[in-house]
């Protein structure tokens, strides 16, 4: 099976990646608390249009080996630089989806943008969750502790219901996901290091990169769904529209937060659209 190995921690971890197709170099970076799996949709059609794809598994999740530390975002970045650095992947698109926005901005704090071309936030928690004085928007602290608490007590029994938020599966009456859907989720999801679930989930919880958007440096699609429950355009998308300079904000309309999912069709027409447009 396919590994690249990073030595950069005292921990060396082993990252599990698929790599398909010729031509421009796509790196898939999937949320929380799923893996490389969630990127299928968006794999079948990118390698058609003639993208390379590499879709990893963060560390702690999926066939990547879970070391005890290295969940915050300098840790999590340095992985992505090793994937980067390993496959030697030039002019390459960094597209990260809900809390992996979190490391395509920290790659471009830490390592710059000499290897990237474009970057796509999709669903992001960028630039900041946790609601504060100065991001009233964002989720209080006591509904983050809350997520925190059932974690440590019953970290299956959350993750079988989470992911009925993440797609408004009540909503939508079913139409756009299939139960299968949530139960192979829960079967991705329940299958993570305990550990690294709770450490990803401070993470993208307490992180500000409201000082770090000014990296962003080269040209950015960012993508939301109207209808996100799980991550409030208010506190995501529209200030990172707000803070990243060179920018196109795309709204899907009656969009949950999972919708590389349920909006498969919308997301994969935005990004060949941005992929293939010039400067």
């Amino acid at each position: 099976m396919p590994f690249i190995t990073n030595t950069a921690d005292k921990e060396k971890v082993d990252l599990f990646y698929e790599d398909y197709g010729e031509g421009q170099p796509v790196v898939l970076i999937h949320g929380w608390p799923l893996g490389r799996k969630v990127w299928e949709h968006q794999v079948w059609r990118l390698v058609q249009e003639g993208y390379r794809c590499i879709s990893y598994d963060r560390r702690g999740f999926g066939a990547s080996s879970a070391p005890w530390n290295g969940y915050d975002y300098d840790g999590l970045a340095s992985d992505l630089h090793a994937i980067m650095t390993q496959l030697d992947l030039k002019e390459a698109i960094l597209v990260g989806f809900s809390m992996g926005g979190g490391e395509v901005v920290r790659y471009f704090t830490n390592y710059g943008a000499d290897r990237i071309a474009k970057a796509v936030l999709v669903s992001s928690i960028i630039p900041l969750v946790k609601q504060k004085d100065d991001n009233p928007n964002g989720v209080p602290l006591e509904v983050l502790d809350g997520i925190k608490e059932a974690l440590w007590k019953d970290r299956v029994g959350f993750l079988k219901n989470f992911h009925k938020g993440f797609y408004n599966y009540d909503q939508l009456n079913g139409e756009r996901v299939s139960a299968a859907q949530l139960d192979y989720d829960f079967a991705i999801a329940s299958m993570a290091s305990p550990r690294a679930t709770v450490q990803a989930a401070l993470s993208w919880m307490h992180t500000d990169f409201r000082p770090e958007l000014h990296h962003m440096s080269v040209p950015t699609l960012i993508v939301h769904g109207a209808a996100d429950q799980t991550v409030p355009m208010a506190t995501a998308s529209d200030q990172a529209a707000k803070g990243i300079k060179n920018n196109e904000y795309e709204v899907i309309p009656g969009a949950p937060h999972g919708l590389n999912v349920t909006h498969a069709k919308e997301l994969n027409e935005l990004l060949v659209a941005f992929f293939k447009k010039k400067g």
